[in-house]
C-alpha cells in the first residue's frame, strides 16, 4: 500500500476524524433547530432552560404588574390585560412598570418580562 491509497492508515484517520467532526455540527445544528423560537409560529415558546447561560431567556412575567399610564398607577394587572394596554399603544418601551421582585419603577425597556411583550405585539393599522 502506498500513502496515496485511500486504504492507507493515514487516509483512514483523516476520514475518521472527518466523520466525527462532521457529525457533531450535524448534531449541534439540530439541536439549535429544535430549541429555535419563532414568533408567530404554531410552536409554543420553549420553557427556559435553567442550566443555560443566565440572560438567555427572560424569567416570565409574574401573576401580577403595574404600570404609570398619565402619570398614574394602574393595577394590578393580568398578563392579558398588560397585552391589551400595549395594543392600543398605551403602554410602550418608554412606559415605567413595577412587579414583585423588582426594587423601583423600572421603563418597560429595561425589564424583559414586559419589553418581550411590547416587541411581539403588532404595530398600530395606518389610516386609510
Amino acid at each position: 500500500m502506498n500513502d496515496q491509497s485511500f486504504f492507507s492508515v493515514d487516509r483512514l484517520v483523516e476520514f475518521g476524524l472527518s466523520m466525527a467532526v462532521a457529525q457533531q455540527m450535524v448534531n449541534m445544528m439540530n439541536q439549535t433547530m429544535r430549541t429555535m423560537y419563532i414568533p408567530g409560529s404554531i410552536q409554543s415558546m420553549p420553557a427556559p432552560n435553567p442550566a443555560a447561560a443566565p440572560g438567555m431567556c427572560p424569567p416570565p412575567l409574574p401573576a401580577t404588574c403595574y404600570v404609570a399610564l398619565e402619570g398614574k398607577q394602574v393595577g394590578p394587572l393580568s398578563e392579558s390585560e398588560l397585552c391589551s394596554l400595549i395594543t392600543q399603544g398605551k403602554v410602550t418601551k418608554d412606559s415605567l412598570c413595577w412587579f414583585p421582585g423588582l426594587t423601583s419603577w423600572q421603563p418597560v425597556e429595561n425589564t424583559p418580562q414586559v419589553l418581550r411583550l411590547v416587541a411581539l405585539a403588532p404595530p398600530p393599522m395606518p389610516n386609510q
